[in-house]
């Protein structure tokens, strides 16, 4: 009947459906502000992509600071982005090195919460992983991110050798569920049908 899809159609709709890819991974560098237009100027994470990027509404899954680096997401379609960002939806890790000496004390303090003026924030998991001088290296673990969520957390925290607040001078994200950065700074791709699936997935 005049209108009406055959079966061949339809499932050549579905496949073709299934094989456009619906999110892509930049691995944002430092300096660039997370928006469509910066009213101060500043470099936004458009410039890392190509035009149609910009054109065609792929959105950031959401945000790292200016002073953040790392994987950030993009789509187009909004109900997936505010589903992957939803608290609890999925787990960040992070690479972070902090300007003082952590201690297993503030760990424990992170995972119950401290209160930064109205918010309560807590990790899921932070574990030492190295240092140098007078600088500590963790791995950070969230599931969910407030505003500066990490850098408020340590900036909380007091030096235990010298009485000043820590501070956190890198910060990179590295997954997104099951998903690892592996592009070059200020590179992107497309994700793979199976990386998609690990989001596409979830209720």
């Amino acid at each position: 009947m005049g209108g009406e899809l055959s079966i061949v159609e339809i499932a050549t709709k579905k496949t073709l459906m299934s094989l456009s890819p619906r999110l892509l991974m930049l691995h944002k560098p430092k300096g660039y502000v997370v928006t469509r237009n910066d009213e101060s100027g500043r470099k936004t994470v458009y410039q890392l992509l190509p035009e149609w990027a910009f054109s065609q509404g792929w959105m950031p899954v959401g945000r790292l600071d200016l002073d953040s680096k790392g994987l950030l997401l993009f789509t187009q379609d909004s109900k997936l982005a505010d589903r992957l960002t939803r608290p609890g939806s999925c787990r960040k890790i992070y690479e972070v090195w902090v300007r003082g000496l952590v201690q297993q004390e503030h760990l424990v303090k992170m995972l119950k919460g401290i209160k930064v003026e109205k918010d309560l924030l807590k990790v899921v998991n932070a574990t030492i992983t190295g240092g140098a001088g007078h600088k500590t290296r963790l791995e950070v673990e969230l599931d969910e991110g407030k505003n500066r969520h990490i850098r408020r957390l340590f900036g909380a925290l007091q030096d235990p050798q010298f009485g000043t607040p820590l501070k956190v001078l890198e910060l990179k994200r590295v997954q997104i569920g099951g998903l690892k950065l592996d592009t070059a700074s200020g590179k992107w791709r497309f994700l793979m049908p199976e990386e998609e699936s690990l989001f596409l997935e979830m209720k």
